[in-house]
């Protein structure tokens, strides 16, 4: 049964993967790159737990704020308990497909590796969005590209299942496994102006994998698996042996794993006026 609107990664320990794999360098250096900085007003959609909505408030401090919004009740219950409670910084639960209504209008709208999970939505979120930012604010979007399927030195029939894994996922789960590369053009269609693009390594794993890299890729994996055993009949051993082959291919110092990140931000112009909200 196919499940459009079903998070992906949901399970019990998701916003602790999602707190592991979220690299405060990393973030700041996108950030960076959108724009971020002190007096802003920041909208990070998509938060998850709130990590990254508290790197941006530390960005944006003193006089910036930063609101995080996110689907999942659970998540924003976590960020408020861990990340809240400081000013300008606050979380809101929404409904990411639908227009967001009761906020003020932001500077910067920060789009974090969640469009992915949305492929069927993904350009009338971008058309919502662009009514929350201030003329000449900038709409910043960043997702993977070929996302999980940037390996060397992984073993037949390993290699032939990986992206037939990754197919099912988008037809099944509205998964986009090729979801940045859409990114500019979501912007373009929308009429935004001065539209930059950089193309940056978000996994670049050679030698021994950290700690950090090593959940994330086994958890992603172990999650991914339980919804899709099915697809594992013609495969040597099913699930089980996949899962085992792809740990040892994982953790073998000899083994290289990419994944490349666009990030594409666009202003809304000048020319627009506020009443057309």
């Amino acid at each position: 049964m196919r499940q459009p609107r079903a998070y992906l990664m949901e399970n019990k320990e998701e916003a602790y993967r999602l707190e592991v794999k979220t690299d405060v360098e990393a973030v700041q250096k996108q950030a960076l790159w959108c724009g971020v900085k002190s007096g802003l007003r920041v909208l990070d959609l998509g938060c998850g737990p709130g990590k990254t909505t508290s790197i941006l408030h530390e960005m944006v401090a003193p006089t910036g704020s930063v609101v995080g919004a996110d689907y999942s009740a659970e998540r924003i219950a976590h960020a408020k308990k861990h990340y809240g409670g400081k000013p300008g910084i606050e979380f809101v639960c929404c409904d990411l497909t639908k227009p967001i209504e009761g906020l003020d209008l932001f500077d910067i709208i920060w789009v974090r590796f969640v469009l992915e999970y949305f492929r069927k939505e993904s350009p009338e979120i971008v058309k919502q969005l662009r009514s929350l930012l201030k003329p000449g604010g900038h709409l910043c979007l960043i997702d993977l590209d070929s996302n999980c399927l940037g390996h060397y030195g992984m073993p037949e029939p390993m290699n032939s299942m990986l992206p037939k894994l990754m197919a099912y996922l988008d037809e099944e789960f509205n998964f986009d496994t090729y979801a940045g590369r859409k990114l500019y053009s979501y912007l373009y269609d929308q009429n935004f102006v001065n539209i930059e693009v950089e193309l940056m390594a978000h996994h670049l794993i050679y030698g021994e994998a950290s700690q950090s890299d090593i959940y994330n890729w086994i958890k992603k994996l172990e999650i991914g698996t339980e919804k899709m055993r099915d697809l594992f009949q013609g495969y040597p051993g099913g699930a089980e042996t996949f899962m085992e082959d792809f740990r040892k291919f994982f953790l073998n110092p000899r083994r290289f794993t990419y994944t490349p990140m666009i990030l594409c931000k666009g202003m809304r112009p000048y020319s627009d006026s506020i009443s057309k909200r």
